[in-house]
């Protein structure tokens, strides 16, 4: 019997937990470890930041699911990875031992790399459900006294599509409002030119946000390095295609929601051989550890290089279905490894991206979602909007039923050329299996 431990119970512990149930039966040892008992899907923070959600609307204790399924849940987070001695120390002493490790934190939100940035300085975020509440009551106050805003991300930000999406949904909630004419609004990007999205483009991304901003007024500043933020002033570095200064200037601001950048969280810092210098898990093709052959990953927590150098730093997004691709194959190879096999399942890491903008939306699809692809398109229009109303309420119904990839969802996704798995590699005779 095999003792597997999951760190984080987000979007990829979650599933990862249920599909290793699924795929392992019930004579093995599953534990998720989560960092307080709800599930909250991430993917609605933009929603619940602009009132048209509440924290119980996108999320719910996980505790009771996961024991239908057998699956251990600890809501006390892990203070660190004992990975020589395959045990992980939580934050209340507490000490598991394990016999495979799926690491799934997502990341640290690197706040402290600009100065003043953050909830608990002067801008907002939508990164977590508690950040995404803040969010909301700081812009309650703000409708009371509307002025200009700034939405964007930092340098090193690597997941901009809540950052798009979230402007074009505060342009129209404003509109609704009849407050649009008193609130000028800026994007402001370390992305090369807009819809970059940290992935050299997708399909005509370029040209459909470009369209989107410019139709809705929004200005926007490429190539834009925060330098900090005060109350009610941004300070911006711009630099030129070299990434060689060419001047900062001050943008003032009622209300400021910027992502930062990510690093890996502190349970798995500095632990040589199991990450790179920002703290990211290293993986091999299987989603293994090349050092510690016992822990793999899945998520953003996953080191993953730049699709492209750019001249303000950005880094390459971990999407909602390229992580699923991850923790599919992460349950086949531990089938494989407990039974003695060589692991030989690899994630597509397809990506598939639905951006809500209000009354109408955008799509993305790129396969893979790391360039050369085979496929890569961006569509916009009002079933975008209606399709990610549908997902929230699909993936919130899978997580709390634990089926983390029903049978219709598997064939409309394959109708359209989308697989989980990559087809696996055909060995002539003689060579290694």
């Amino acid at each position: 019997m095999a003792n597997i431990i999951v760190l984080g119970a987000g979007l990829g512990g979650t599933a990862a937990a249920y599909e290793i149930r699924a795929v392992l039966g019930r004579e093995h040892t599953v534990t998720l470890v989560g960092d307080g008992p709800r599930f909250s899907f991430t993917p609605s923070n933009p929603w619940l930041a602009l009132g048209s959600r509440k924290r119980e609307d996108i999320g719910f204790p996980i505790a009771a699911p996961m024991s239908h399924h057998d699956i251990r849940f600890v809501e006390v987070p892990a203070e660190k990875v004992l990975a020589a001695e395959s045990r992980v120390r939580l934050r209340d002493g507490q000490v598991l031992d394990y016999d495979y490790l799926v690491i799934a934190t997502g990341p640290r939100l690197a706040f402290d790399e600009v100065p003043g940035l953050g909830p608990d300085g002067h801008t907002q975020s939508v990164c977590t459900a508690d950040h995404a509440q803040r969010a909301w009551e700081a812009y309650q106050t703000f409708l009371d006294a509307p002025g200009p805003v700034v939405v964007g991300a930092a340098a090193g930000a690597s997941c901009f599509g809540p950052a798009y999406e979230f402007v074009l949904l505060l342009d129209a909630d404003l509109r609704k409002r009849k407050l649009r004419q008193r609130v000028p609004i800026t994007y402001v990007t370390p992305e090369p030119y807009i819809g970059h999205m940290g992935l050299g483009g997708v399909g005509d991304s370029k040209g459909l946000l470009e369209h989107e901003l410019r139709q809705r007024e929004i200005k926007w500043i490429t190539s834009a390095k925060v330098l900090g933020a005060e109350a009610g002033k941004l300070r911006l570095q711009e630099v030129d295609a070299r990434g060689a200064a060419v001047g900062e200037s001050e943008l003032p601001f009622a209300y400021a929601m910027l992502l930062p950048a990510f690093t890996g969280v502190d349970a798995v810092r500095g632990i040589e051989g199991l990450t790179n210098p920002r703290g990211f898990i290293l993986i091999d093709e299987h989603q293994r550890n090349p050092r510690f052959r016992n822990i793999f990953a899945a998520g953003v927590c996953v080191a993953i290089p730049p699709v492209e150098a750019t001249p303000v730093p950005t880094g390459a997004p971990k999407t909602g279905f390229m992580i699923e691709s991850m923790v599919t194959a992460i349950a086949h190879n531990l089938r494989e490894e407990i039974a003695g096999r060589q692991p030989d399942a690899r994630a597509t890491w397809n990506a598939v991206c639905l951006a809500d903008m209000g009354d109408t939306g955008a799509a993305f699809v790129a396969l893979p979602q790391i360039p050369p692809r085979n496929v890569t398109w961006a569509k916009q229009g009002k079933w975008v909007h209606l399709a990610k109303l549908a997902f929230e309420k699909y993936y919130l119904h899978k997580i709390r039923t634990g089926n983390t990839e029903p049978v219709y969802e598997k064939y409309v996704l394959k109708l359209l050329g989308i697989e989980r798995l990559r087809p696996p590699v055909k060995h002539s005779q003689g060579d290694l299996p």
